[in-house]
């Protein structure tokens, strides 16, 4: 609670006074230091965890890795995802963070395949590879990849979709971009997102 305010200076103290930490207690301190952007002090704590990883803990940190992006991160991020139990791949959320992390590190080919090894998708693990696509500067593919959604779009993938077809400005983008107008819900047309 006290992170969530800010007050890491607190959360540390109560930390360090802790005698028998457990992941839980961990994962809350890493997840704090993420929320306060404090991405390195994340990853220099997670590197202390000696306890069976749950998959909020691969969650945060692959959040935490694809906030900070260096090399380090890079480093800590590939590793974990090499480790990472299997059973804890069909899991959307765990599995989309590292998408979106591979993604920041431009290792497309991997989130790619994490991406098809997903039973089933959701419309998160659709926008984070999308999204992925066009931080990527991969129009094209994002934009076949965002033609192969069948499920319920959300305000967010209209505006990925939106942005890659501005982005790659071409025949195809203005029919998709046109398409996608005419089929977006009204109470999306009000959004500040879009």
């Amino acid at each position: 609670m006290l992170m969530k305010f800010g007050d890491v200076e607190s959360a540390e103290r109560i930390f360090r006074s802790m005698k028998k930490k457990n992941i839980i207690t961990y994962g809350a301190m890493v997840k704090g230091y993420v929320g306060n952007e404090l991405f390195e002090k994340a990853l220099d704590l997670f590197e202390q965890i000696h306890f069976s990883l749950t998959n909020v803990t691969y969650t945060i940190v692959f959040n935490a890795c694809a906030k900070l992006c260096n090399d380090r991160a890079m480093k800590v991020g590939k590793k974990l995802l090499a480790e990472m139990p299997e059973n804890y791949r069909n899991d959307n959320i765990t599995s989309t963070s590292a998408i979106n992390m591979l993604m920041k590190f431009g290792d497309v080919e991997s989130a790619e395949r994490i991406f098809r090894s997903i039973k089933t998708k959701n419309i998160i693990t659709y926008n984070a590879t999308i999204k992925g696509y066009v931080g990527n500067e991969m129009f094209e593919k994002a934009l076949d990849l965002f033609e192969q959604i069948h499920l319920r779009l959300t305000n967010v993938t209209y505006t990925i979709a939106f942005n890659a077809c501005a982005k790659l400005c071409n025949d195809r983008a203005m029919k998709v971009g046109k398409k996608l107008l005419a089929k977006m819900p009204e109470n999306y047309r009000n959004d500040n997102i879009t």
